[in-house]
């Protein structure tokens, strides 16, 4: 069967999903809403279902791999919750000691997508870590509607200092080279946003369609920026304009990126929003500016 893209749905039933994917509207709220654009309540249930992950569909690089070694581990957090607990990745032959990337996935926590994210990275040879904002309360439960109402559930405050924890602790690894970069997705890239505010020793950052941090804090941003946003995506993009003239009047390096005519999300390949033009293009220059930043 092949697979359905963004242009196989009507742009109205996007801009519900979005609502709905982010939390601002529940289930059933999606279902009727969509039903009334002519769909009715089966066309509207089968449209959610094709817009749903198709996780293993869209696997690049399988847990077994030969070329990466993967186990689930955790580091103190303090100031947080006390441990930060996620998936570390490295390549399985190295030579020297290797950049580490923080991995901080979309707002349903640690799932097969974002491991698979790791997965890739370490084929790149990085060290990757991608935590589980979830973990306190038992982890991605393999449910992306329940993990969304779990991630409601979480204290924030304590989520970033987790998170805080976990780029601190990777800076330290004996394999690491001592530099640290994030990459993150949709809520991850607010996270990779946050963490360049907050961690002037900051390597690279690499938010993909993330929210904006405060104005009054971009001066504190040391890290080179790589920023990637979405066409058709006026939820985040509303923020740009502010955060723009805040890095250039804070003299931040960064680069930034509008992909025309794609979706918020375009780079999870397990969805139709994908575009897997935009997504190669982005993807390539991630890996890019993380070799340009990150190692010597």
């Amino acid at each position: 069967m092949t697979r359905k893209t963004a242009n196989d749905f009507d742009p109205e039933v996007l801009k519900i999903f979005d609502r709905y994917v982010h939390g601002d509207i529940s289930r059933r709220a999606f279902l009727d809403r969509v039903a009334t654009l002519g769909l009715g309540v089966a066309g509207a249930a089968a449209t959610l279902d094709a817009l749903q992950p198709r996780f293993a569909e869209a696997e690049q690089i399988a847990k077994d791999d030969p070329r990466i070694i993967g186990a689930i581990t955790q580091f103190p957090s303090p100031e947080g919750n006390g441990s930060v607990r996620g998936y570390l990745v490295k390549p399985a032959k190295t030579t020297g000691k290797l950049p580490v990337i923080l991995v901080v996935h979309e707002n349903r926590g640690l799932n097969p997508h974002i491991e698979d994210i790791a997965r890739r990275l370490a084929t790149a040879n990085f060290i990757v870590f991608a935590p589980d904002a979830l973990a306190p309360l038992g982890g991605y439960p393999g449910d992306e509607d329940k993990a969304r109402e779990l991630f409601q559930k979480l204290d924030q405050e304590k989520t970033r200092q987790d998170f805080i924890a976990a780029a601190k602790a990777l800076e330290a690894l004996p394999d690491s080279n001592g530099k640290v970069g994030v990459v993150g997705f949709c809520y991850g890239g607010g996270i990779a946003n946050f963490l360049a505010t907050r961690l002037p020793e900051l390597g690279a950052a690499v938010p993909f369609y993330g929210a904006q941090p405060k104005a009054e804090d971009v001066k504190n941003i040391k890290a080179p920026l790589l920023l990637h946003y979405a066409g058709v995506d006026d939820r985040i993009n509303a923020g740009w304009p502010a955060y723009e003239a805040a890095l250039k009047d804070a003299k931040v390096d960064y680069q930034a990126f509008v992909y025309p005519g794609v979706q918020h999300g375009f780079n999870n390949d397990t969805t139709p929003r994908y575009d897997a033009a935009a997504a190669k293009l982005a993807w390539g220059r991630t890996i890019d500016f993380f070799n340009a930043h990150l190692r010597g």
